[in-house]
Parts: structure tokens; sequence; C-alpha cells
């Protein structure tokens, strides 16, 4: 009881100084604090389905880069609020289409085949904008980098609740028998298939929005940037690292990969990658739980 008091307390604490951010802190600082929130927002997306079902996903960068799309074809003819749904329902819609026969195939074939899709329709997107005759599209009016901070802010929250919501719901605990058994879950009666494309099209609706306060952020729509593969790795990476089926994982994840890229970028750049790689596969052998399950076995521990 002590410590889910003292639980709830942290987290009180640190949503407060979350909302007071923008006041305390200078441009540069603002930014990299919007960054950290996009990045926490995607990895609960994706721990919402991949790190519950076993499912490993490389399709989120399809997901956000169709909101972001979605806002430079709609800015400024529409409320902001509207084109920020829009692009969320237009990536669980995506979702939604290619869900039922994409999740007909597991393991290393479902990471093949969500890459695949990724960068098909990523040319397709480029395909349509050269036939429109353009490249890049540039955004005039955009919100204050304030605003986007506390949309985001918002996103990151409500990504986080529903990947605690779900990871304790018998929803949850069907998606985990997936995961340990799919076949087995099946004959006992868990609704595998439905069960699936609902978490995959759950899982695209926040990328989709992220994507779209993202292009704001930067002003600019670019294909090759917004559907760039390195969006879904980064995302594995961060769940990996921070504990894939736990709500706070993607925080931890989030949080030590964007302060470590803050500091090699600017002191060794030319190894960012080759230290980022060293640091998954580690992970992955030595601290397979990640962060956050490491941190909670120590508490265990602990109160033994």
């Amino acid at each position: 009881m002590k410590t889910r008091i003292f639980s709830l307390a942290g987290i009180a604490v640190l949503l407060a100084l979350c909302i007071a951010a923008p006041q305390m802190l200078d441009a540069y600082s603002l930014g990299v604090a919007l960054q950290l929130l996009s990045w926490i927002a995607l990895t609960q997306s994706w721990v919402t389905f991949s790190g519950l079902t076993g499912y490993v996903s490389l399709g989120h960068a399809v997901f956000y880069g169709l909101g972001a799309y979605v806002m430079a074809l709609l800015w400024q003819s529409a409320p902001l609020w509207e084109i920020l749904l829009g692009s969320g329902f237009a990536g669980a819609l995506l979702a939604l289409v290619i869900g039922y026969p994409a999740l007909r195939v597991s393991g290393p074939y479902f990471v093949i085949l969500t890459l695949g899709l990724s960068e098909f329709f990523k040319y397709i997107v480029i395909a349509v904008e050269a036939g429109l005759e353009s490249s890049g599209r540039l955004i005039f009016g955009a919100p204050d980098p304030e605003t986007l901070y506390y949309i985001m802010l918002l996103l990151a929250v409500v990504a986080t609740l529903l990947t605690w919501g779900l990871a304790r719901s018998r929803w949850g605990a069907g998606l985990r028998a997936i995961r340990e058994d799919e076949t087995a879950a099946e004959t006992l009666g868990v609704p595998v298939t439905f069960l699936k494309i609902a978490a995959f099209v759950i899982s695209a609706f926040i990328p989709g929005v992220v994507g779209a306060v993202w292009v704001l952020r930067t002003t600019y729509f670019e294909p090759m940037q917004l559907f760039s593969p390195t969006t879904s790795f980064t995302i594995v990476t961060m769940a990996i690292i921070g504990g894939s089926d736990r709500a706070p994982g993607p925080i931890f994840g989030a949080a030590f990969i964007v302060l470590l890229s803050e500091l090699l970028w600017a002191r060794a750049p030319h190894v960012y990658l080759v230290i980022l790689g060293v640091l998954l596969v580690s992970f992955v052998l030595f601290v397979p739980k990640g962060i956050s399950g490491q941190l909670a076995w120590l508490m265990r521990r602990r109160r033994a």
C-alpha cells in the first residue's frame, strides 16, 4: 500500500513538472522534451500490439508518415483538432485494411512483411507527389512549440494509460496468451484473429497523430524522411531497452535513447549508431526484460 502511494505521488510530481516544463526550459531544451514525448507516445503505441502479442512490427513508420501526409494536405483547410483526429483515423484505417492479410503470418515473415509494406506505401506517396509535381510541402502558420508540446504531452499520457490499461485487462491477457502460444490460445477459445487485428488498429492511431504533430514542428513534409524505416527501428530499440510489455518501459527506453543521442551526436556522431547497436544487443542478451523489468526485480528483491 505504501509503495503504491509513493508511486502515485511520484507520477503526480512528474506530470506536474511536465506541465510546467515550457515555462522552465529554453527553446533548445523544449525541442528535446517535445522529441522525447513523441518517442514515448510512439513506443507506447508499439507496445500495445507488438509488446503484448510478440508480433514484431516494423510498420509503424507508415502510420507515422501517413498522419504527417494528411496534415500536410489538409493544413489550414480544416480546424487543427479535426486534422489530428483525421490523421489518427487514417493510420487506423490503413492498419485495418492491411491487418487481416498481414497477421496471417508470424515470426520473421511478419517482420519482413511489415517493413515491406512500409516501404511500399512510402513509394506510393512519392509517386503521387511526383505526379503532382511536388517533392515536398511547406507548412506555413504552424502553432508555436509550446502548443505542440502540450498536444504531444497529451498524446504521451493517453498512449501510456492505454498501454497500462490494456496490459491489466482481459484483452491484454488474451494478447499475452497469443504471445506465449497462439495455437493453444485459440484452442482455449481466445478470439485470436479479432484481438490481433483490434490491437493492431489501435496501435496505429497514435502514430498517425504523432506524425501530424511532428510535421507541424518541422514545418516541412518530405516523404523519404517521414516514412523512413529508421523510425520503426528506433521504436523497437526503445521498447526493448525500456521493457517491451510494461507501460513504464517505453518511458525509460525513450528517455535513455534520447538523452544518449543528445550526448553522442555532439561528442561522437560517427559512432552513435555503432554504440546504439551494441546497447541493443547487450540488452537483448543480458537484460531481456529491459530497464523497467530490471528495476521491478530489484524492488521485489529489496522488499523480500
